[in-house]
């Protein structure tokens, strides 16, 4: 149920416009300071959303190289458990949640055939299986995974009940698409993104703790590297991304606070938001870079 996909590079590409892409799309337009790259399917959504669900939102760019990676089990932080599910109509709030949800769709007046998926599910079968073989949503693809989302992302009706529902409980609900079975299969707490400025991580870094504890990634091509650099920096250069890319999360701990480094600041804004995406909860990116960093915090940093 995990996403297996291809995509694009953090490159400057308009927004996909509605009539690009499949019907069913379930998520609100992103900023429009960043570009949208689509996975291979879409589910629901407000009817002006310009984009589906399974995207990769990065800032836009103009000067960096193309390159592709595939998302591969473990790309996403929080594992889907297969759990017998049963039927609530739940209580609770969104709050700052994200939740991960996978679904079913069947026509509005497919009623039987809701009732009768209701009653395998609760005699054991999976939600996701069911829905490979009888969703009408595009999202059947992958199980009927919709990924992480957050309140303000899906239409109403849907984002009433999803966030409403208790985890692996299975919750009925009807948009205009049609009749959902939808579940929660894990939550967590919104992710954090901001910036950080040099003199405040000049400080941190002089705690030898904070060097254990935290996760640094310096995305510095190694010529830039080798002109100034920071310890205990991992550097994983953005042109190589394709060969990093697939294994971050086997190579950092996506719970833990992870700060991005670059020249200005700008290339390690793409990809704290792309950690993100990927499940990091806690990323902090380098406001301005090593070169602001050498301006305002120490000065025994080369600049170039």
């Amino acid at each position: 149920m995990l996403l297996r996909a291809t995509h694009s590079p953090p490159i400057a590409t308009p927004a996909l416009r509605l009539s690009l892409i499949p019907a069913f799309n379930i998520l609100s337009p992103s900023p429009s300071s960043t570009s949208v790259l689509p996975r291979r399917h879409s589910t629901f959504a407000p009817s002006k959303a310009p984009f589906p669900t399974k995207t990769l939102v990065v800032p836009n760019s103009t000067h960096l190289p193309s390159f592709s990676v595939k998302r591969v089990p473990g790309m996403i932080s929080h594992p889907c458990p297969k759990a017998t599910a049963s039927f609530s109509v739940g209580s609770g709030s969104g709050g700052d949640r994200e939740i991960l949800v996978q679904h079913l769709l069947v026509k509005e007046d497919d009623l039987k055939l809701l009732v009768e998926l209701q009653k395998r599910i609760s005699e054991g079968e999976d939600l996701s299986d069911l829905a490979v073989e009888y969703s009408i949503c595009p999202s059947k693809e992958e199980g009927g995974m919709l990924g992480w989302v957050r309140k303000g992302q899906m239409v109403p009706e849907f984002e009433e009940a999803a966030f409403s529902a208790p985890v692996n409980k299975v919750v009925k609900c009807k948009t205009k698409f049609g009749w959902h079975l939808l579940q929660v299969v894990s939550e967590r707490e919104e992710a954090i993104l901001q910036d950080i400025q040099p003199d405040e991580f000049h400080q941190k870094m002089q705690d030898p703790c904070f060097i254990d504890e935290a996760q640094l990634i310096d995305v510095r091509e190694p010529e830039e590297v080798a002109q100034a650099s920071l310890p205990s920096f991992q550097v994983l250069p953005l042109r190589q991304f394709g060969s990093w890319g697939p294994e971050i999360t086997d190579k950092f701990d996506c719970q833990k606070d992870t700060y991005v480094l670059c020249h200005h600041g700008m290339r390690s804004l793409q990809v704290a938001k792309w950690l993100q995406t990927q499940g990091f909860q806690k990323v902090f990116n380098v406001a301005g870079g090593i070169h602001a960093y050498a301006l305002k915090a120490d000065p025994s940093v080369p600049t170039y």
